[in-house]
């Protein structure tokens, strides 16, 4: 994972299986949240759900650690990850329709 000026990382993931309809995005906006990521998710016309955070390493890991797990309802199949250095381009963590 590349370390950018700041110190804050961007991790996008796509994440497959049973994840729309079942409060998964709320859970993924509750962790980043409880993690102070910055970024957003939303669903994807496919069925997946997809999420960008920006944060610190330790912040990120927690939070695909959440991914992974999913709330009660969802079934994770798996998520296609990508990392990259953040730029500090969000203010704050949210649903996007």
């Amino acid at each position: 994972m590349p370390a950018s000026p700041q110190g804050v990382e961007r991790l996008r993931a796509v994440i497959s299986g049973r994840v729309q309809g079942v409060g998964f995005r709320m859970f993924v906006l509750e962790a980043a949240r409880r993690h102070k990521c910055m970024g957003w998710v939303r669903n994807l016309p496919d069925g997946r759900v997809e999420t960008e955070a920006e944060g610190d390493e330790n912040a990120l890991t927690e939070l695909l650690t959440e991914l992974y797990r999913g709330p009660v309802l969802a079934r994770v199949d798996d998520i296609d990850l990508t990392w990259s250095s953040g730029e500090q381009t969000y203010g704050d963590f949210q649903i996007r329709r």
